[in-house]
């Protein structure tokens, strides 16, 4: 029987088949319809199925949410805003499916420990720094979930130094100064004049002031959030994913810079901050992970 993966981030869905043989050009990517969200979804499962009886699909999903109801909330699809049980959707879709829901920073957490960085260590961070952040937390060998699912959300960890407002109606959340979104809104408004993250990334690349500037208070941003986690959690290794976590110089020496400064306790001095080696296909994999195994343990 044939298991799937659905990944659902910030910009779209993607899901492929789980199986040894399954390569990148098999998952199939559809950006966030303006509506019909379901509708899109369901299509997209039955082209991947093409027809196969599904014995798993495991899900990674942008948060908040409820995981053992089968409920998310992503703030990029507003008609699921207020909660869309894709567990329940899902499993109408595929009868004798088993289910599983996870939080996108977990899935990443679960995909970094299985086939990433994380592999050799008991304990780990791994940070999607994209449009927006994520997380997911290893300690003792698992994947923390938390009481409803939504343990790892490191965007919203509160940034000393930093007051910029949040999306989720806070202020100084690492998100507000560190998100893809925040970086190119922030450099907007110093009169950059490009409009997305993948040009901000190029013109700091070739040294253009202010998207330099940009990711330069992100990267110290991130390195004030990664040593207050890192002390807390008693890590010595953060694994960052994510279109961010390729802009290089720009936000890699900031970031070390603060790393340097703020992880300072006797127990912080081997921390490491390693980018990812998995891509942009890090949470299905960690959803594929989630379908065979079927069981994330807090």
């Amino acid at each position: 029987m044939t298991v799937l993966a659905l990944a659902i981030g910030s910009s779209g869905f993607a899901a492929t088949r789980v199986a040894e043989d399954t390569d990148t050009d098999d998952i199939r990517r559809i950006p966030i319809p303006a509506s019909g969200a379901w509708d899109r979804c369901r299509d997209l499962l039955l082209e991947v199925a093409g027809g196969d009886e599904i014995a798993a699909l495991g899900i990674a999903s942008a948060g908040p949410i409820d995981m053992a109801a089968g409920v998310i909330a992503p703030s990029e699809i507003p008609e699921w805003r207020a909660g869309f049980d894709i567990v329940r959707a899902a499993q109408k879709l595929f009868p004798k499916a088993r289910v599983p829901l996870a939080l996108d920073g977990v899935c990443l957490a679960l995909a970094e420990r299985g086939f990433g960085a994380a592999g050799e260590v008991m304990d780990s961070l791994t940070l999607g720094v994209s449009d927006h952040i994520t997380g997911g937390v290893s300690a003792g060998g698992f994947v923390v979930v938390g009481r409803t699912g939504n343990a790892g959300h490191v965007g919203h960890v509160l940034v000393p130094g930093f007051d910029d407002r949040c999306s989720c109606g806070g202020r100084g959340c690492l998100e507000a100064v560190a998100g893809g979104l925040a970086v190119v809104r922030w450099a907007r408004g110093q009169g950059w004049t490009g409009g997305s993250v993948p040009e901000l990334l190029d013109a700091a690349r070739v040294g253009e002031n202010i998207p330099v500037m940009a990711l330069g208070r992100a990267g110290t941003a991130l390195g004030r959030a990664i040593a207050s986690v890192a002390a807390l959690l008693d890590l010595d290794l953060v694994v960052l994913s994510g279109s961010l976590a390729e802009a290089g110089p720009a936000l890699w020496k900031p970031l070390s810079e603060a790393v340097a400064t703020h992880a300072r306790l006797s127990f912080l001095p081997g921390l490491r901050v390693v980018p990812s080696q998995l891509g942009d296909v890090a949470m299905i994999m960690g959803a594929g992970v989630l379908a065979l195994s079927g069981v994330v343990k807090a």
